[in-house]
């Protein structure tokens, strides 16, 4: 398997997943731009041989498609997978014994390897100055590490095996910093670094803190896994490389000796800077804001390091088939986390983070012959509480009964759950609570609302294939376009205040209830284009979900309450763009014409790109 990052260069290349490009490149813009149109197309990985500005390589796209993942780690990726399962159901062991032999083969890989000595070998010490500073979207603050692998150690349980690895973005210029010296670490709420931070402050210490960037594939992916509890990110990392995470400490800091970078430094309590924006999952820029700042103590490259890279924008980018491989390593880890929970899937076209499908089961009351939603919702608020999933703000769920389902069946799982919803008691609030450090639909940084919609049972509507002629003639609201069935978009006029919008979607409701009953069209989309919104699900998920809270943006026609329980007859969802959101990302018209040149017959991707 892989020992080092340029192992898996020469892997992919030697099979035909990877082009070099030789030319000179411009880290501010152009690589991105050249990686994102190569990703679009279902290119190869891209190592950029002439980064202006830095002596070192750079490679991005390695995990472009879920094929390529999966062949990068054809040769552990099984073991690990029984590895985890093993973990989740410990149980499958003693029921098998001799299936799970190789399990424990595998396992011998995962124990970290500390290192004697603290003399560095292959290692030169560089400033961040040297790196391929690479800037990706036209209003981001400045250059970025996008794949970095974030080590900290719990302060008061010193020790690799008490350590985290994160996934966390790192601003390496631009804003305040004091290039060399000074970088800007952005983690968001529940993630591990934090308890160590929180714990150091407490006892008025610094953090110390390593970033390593590249290394074997393996180690990257360590850094986002989802793992269950007690099976270390270190640990993992060596599984999934087979071979053991080597390690030594120099001035107090862990380095990784497979790295192709390291950076070390501390982060002192108090100590912020204002950090951002980047054009983040979400589609949008995350905005500038004050997060912690790490004082830059030493950096180290290998002689031939390679620096990873990726571009991070509205979905699907390189990170969704990191996702998808996520999913496939992980499997039924939920249905082992919260009983009765057959599946949930974090939409990646909404950016994830907003929006959850999920499949249950409704086993409380088998007697009764009317079904409603029960043991669902008691499955809905453990997905809300566990880990990443509880950043959601939407969450549709519903049990497989007379017919299979599944969540990434998008159109088909929420004509289910359509069909199905009692409007008037199966949608559920939560108000002032987190959400997304990245999701600017709320009412502040972290903070906005939450809603279940939970139905099952037997189908009570079928679902209109076309738009109704109740929605053709309102005159604030035009261009009216299906999206899917039961599925409506509306195009209104340029959102102003909250106060305005209550009185408009107020209008648009008695409209609607002056005409008659629709029940064939439980969900209207209330929107600044509907061209857009209906012109693939995708634009349908993102908008919608990415562009509204629940608590302020969810309105219904015949809305009542009764003893604090909203309902209503027609879900209104307001999905306008408002003046508090993130603005959207958006290519620079003058690269993109710029990099056309590295596409054109004779140049490196010449005939690689259809």
């Amino acid at each position: 398997m892989h020992r080092n990052l340029e192992e898996c260069i020469v892997d992919l290349e030697k099979n035909g997943q990877l082009v070099r490009v030789r030319e000179e490149v411009d880290p501010h813009l152009e690589m991105a731009a050249i990686h994102m149109k190569v990703f679009e197309a279902g290119g190869p990985a891209l190592l950029f041989e002439n980064v202006k500005g830095s002596k070192f390589k750079a490679v991005s796209n390695l995990f472009g498609t879920i094929e390529r993942s999966k062949f990068i780690f054809r040769k552990t990726l099984e073991a690990t997978q029984s590895v985890i399962a093993l973990r989740n159901d410990p149980m499958s062991s003693l029921k098998n014994p001799f299936k799970h032999i190789g399990s424990g083969l595998a396992a011998t890989k995962a124990l970290p390897l500390k290192k004697s000595g603290s003399k560095l070998d292959g290692f030169q010490e560089i400033q961040i100055s040297d790196l391929p500073l690479i800037q990706h979207w036209p209003d981001d603050g400045g250059a970025f590490v996008t794949l970095p692998q974030v080590y900290s150690e719990d302060p008061e349980k010193p020790g690799i095996m008490n350590a985290n690895l994160g996934m966390y973005r790192v601003q390496l210029s631009g804003n305040e910093y004091e290039l060399n010296k000074e970088i800007g670490l952005h983690y968001q709420i529940h993630r591990g670094i934090g308890v160590h931070q929180e714990k150091a402050n407490r006892l008025g210490i610094p953090l110390k803190v390593s970033i390593f960037i590249g290394g074997p594939p393996a180690h990257t992916l360590a850094a986002v896994m989802p793992l269950p509890e007690g099976l270390s990110e270190m640990t993992f990392a060596g599984l999934l490389s087979g071979r053991r995470f080597r390690y030594s400490y120099v001035d107090g800091y862990c380095i990784s000796h497979d790295a192709d970078f390291v950076i070390t430094g501390e982060i002192h309590p108090g100590e912020t800077k204002p950090e951002g924006p980047f054009g983040d999952h979400l589609g949008y820029y995350s905005l500038t804001h004050p997060f912690p700042l790490m004082r830059v103590h030493k950096v180290y490259a290998k002689s031939n390091a390679v620096w990873p890279f990726t571009v991070v924008g509205r979905p699907p980018q390189e990170d969704t088939a990191f996702g998808d491989l996520i999913h496939e390593l992980t499997g039924d880890a939920i249905k082992q986390d919260i009983p009765g929970v057959k599946e949930v899937h974090a939409v990646d076209a909404a950016g994830v983070h907003p929006l959850l499908f999920a499949i249950g089961s409704e086993r409380y009351t088998p007697y009764q012959t009317v079904k409603q939603p029960a043991e669902l919702l008691t499955q809905a608020n453990r997905i809300l509480g566990t880990g990443q999933l509880s950043l959601a703000k939407y969450l549709f769920m519903t049990a497989e009964e007379t017919q299979p389902l599944a969540t990434r069946r998008e159109v088909e799982f929420l004509t289910y759950l359509l069909e199905r919803i009692d409007l008037q008691r199966d949608i559920h609030f939560q108000t002032n609570t987190t959400i997304d450090t990245l999701d600017y639909s709320g009412t502040g940084l972290n903070t906005g609302s939450k809603v279940v919609f939970a139905a099952c049972g037997n189908k009570k509507r079928e679902l209109c294939t076309e738009v109704p002629d109740i929605v053709n003639n309102l005159q604030m609201f035009k261009y009216p376009r299906l999206v899917m069935p039961g599925v409506v978009a509306l195009e209104a006029p340029a959102f102003s205040t909250n106060e305005h919008a209550q009185k408009e979607m107020k209008e648009l409701s008695m409209a609607i209830e002056q005409q008659g009953l629709m029940p064939t069209c439980p969900m209207i989309i209330v929107c600044d284009d509907s061209h857009f919104m209906s012109e693939s699900v995708n634009n349908f998920l993102w908008a919608t979900f990415t562009r509204s809270n629940p608590s302020h943006d969810i309105h219904g026609v015949n809305s009542t309450y009764e003893y604090k329980h909203w309902g209503c007859d027609n879900i209104i969802i307001d999905a306008r763009t408002k003046p508090h959101h993130a603005p959207p990302l958006i290519p620079d018209s003058v690269v993109e014409k710029q990099v056309e040149r590295f596409f054109i017959k004779g140049a490196s991707l010449g005939g690689k790109v259809d």
